[in-house]
């Protein structure tokens, strides 16, 4: 895949750090996936579509190749499966470390 890493809207780069490139940086197509407040509510999903990335991701958590994915989702293209999962990877590295404050 060949420049996978695309900027898309303000408030989707809010949750990367790009300080802090991680492996699965390199193949990720930001592009393909929206946060949009119009589109479910800021739910994350592939876009132009309304199927939420935890949807495709919760498919394949389930045992559904990529193909049995864009069989029961037409709309879906291989790399879309690969974004959903790009994009969880990347936000599950996301911490929020409790600060603790002494007196």
């Amino acid at each position: 895949m060949t420049g996978c890493l695309r900027l898309p809207a303000q408030r989707l780069l809010s949750l990367f750090d790009a300080r802090q490139p991680k492996a699965h940086d390199d193949c990720m197509d930001l592009g393909r996936i929206t946060v949009d407040h119009q589109i479910m509510g800021d739910v994350p999903c592939v876009s132009g579509t309304r199927i939420p990335v935890a949807t495709v991701v919760g498919l394949v958590a389930n045992g559904l190749t990529t193909d049995d994915i864009t069989a029961e989702y037409p709309q879906l293209t291989p790399a879309d499966v690969q974004a959903c999962l790009g994009y969880a990877a990347r936000a599950v590295d996301e911490r929020e470390l409790p600060v603790r404050l002494t007196a």
